[in-house]
Order: structure tokens, then C-alpha cells, then sequence
């Protein structure tokens, strides 16, 4: 039997495709250099986030990266 062929991927699913494949290389390699490499892959990740939520007209993730990140720094910073 044979198999039907696969539709070419939207712009969409394209740009998701890539967005993917490039956020693991890119976690593959900062993991590589340790627990600093991850955090700064987190940090980076984290803002994406906020800054989507925003975009969407939802401030909550910046309001609750802003509170995460004032945890931390009491912790460590004192």
C-alpha cells in the first residue's frame, strides 16, 4: 500500500519547526558549560515568555517573573 505523500509545512509550522530545533541546539550547548550556561538559557526563555504574554495583552508573567526573581535575590543576595 502505498503511502500519501506529506504536505510541505505551513510558514507557521515551518517557523515552529525551526524555533524548536534551534532551542535545543541552543539548550545542548548551554549545557555544556554548566549550571551558569542553564540559567542563562532559563533567563532567556522566561523573558520570551513574558514578553509573549504581553504581547497577548497579559502582563501576569512579568508580574510573576518579577516576584520569582526578588525571591531569588533575597535568598542569595543578603
Amino acid at each position: 500500500m502505498d503511502q500519501p505523500m506529506p504536505q510541505p509545512m505551513t510558514r507557521e509550522q515551518r517557523r515552529a519547526y525551526n524555533r524548536q530545533r534551534h532551542a535545543l541546539t541552543r539548550q545542548q550547548a548551554q549545557a555544556a558549560r554548566g549550571p551558569r550556561g542553564l540559567a542563562e538559557l532559563w533567563w532567556d526563555e522566561a523573558r520570551r515568555i513574558a514578553r509573549e504574554h504581553a504581547a497577548n495583552g497579559d502582563e501576569t508573567a512579568w508580574n510573576d517573573l518579577s516576584t520569582t526573581l526578588k525571591h531569588f535575590s533575597d535568598r542569595y543576595g543578603r
